[in-house]
């Protein structure tokens, strides 16, 4: 077994611990604003599970970037060191998104105006990790 394949494991395992820490945050702001809503006897969007659910796509790029790099030729130790990068830049962005997705779940909850504008935030959140892994799979 090669470090390659550390490597390959790293961008997959580190990309999917960060979208556990990003669904767990906006998974909290979420459950909270619903609680609100229904406090208040509102209604409770369900549109707010768009945030709730929106740091798991990480897990998908790590996924991508972990089968480009089981079948790369690249120097093992070069790949071993691309897991853990992109592996923690990935992660970062899911927590980064976990917490905008948790703030436009309580704003969203408390206003019901301004979707448009939080999940852009949101968004922009997840393309870093768009750009770590396309980024990846180029130099792979």
């Amino acid at each position: 077994m090669s470090f390659g394949m550390f490597g390959a494991a790293a961008a997959l395992g580190i990309s999917a611990f960060g979208s556990a820490l990003g669904l767990a945050i906006a998974g909290q702001g979420t459950i909270g604003a619903w609680k609100r809503c229904y406090l208040n006897n509102k209604p409770a969007p369900f549109i707010l599970l768009a945030f709730a659910g929106a740091p798991l796509t990480q897990t998908i790029y790590g996924f991508l970037l972990m089968n480009k790099m089981l079948t790369s030729q690249a120097d093992p130790w070069f790949l071993l060191g691309v897991g853990i990068a992109c592996g923690l830049g990935i992660a970062a962005s899911a927590i980064a998104q976990g917490k905008a997705a948790a703030a436009g779940s309580d704003a969203l909850a408390e206003t019901g105006k301004g979707f448009g504008q939080y999940i852009t935030v949101v968004g922009l959140c997840e393309t870093v990790a768009l750009f770590v892994m396309v980024f990846g799979l180029i130099n792979c």
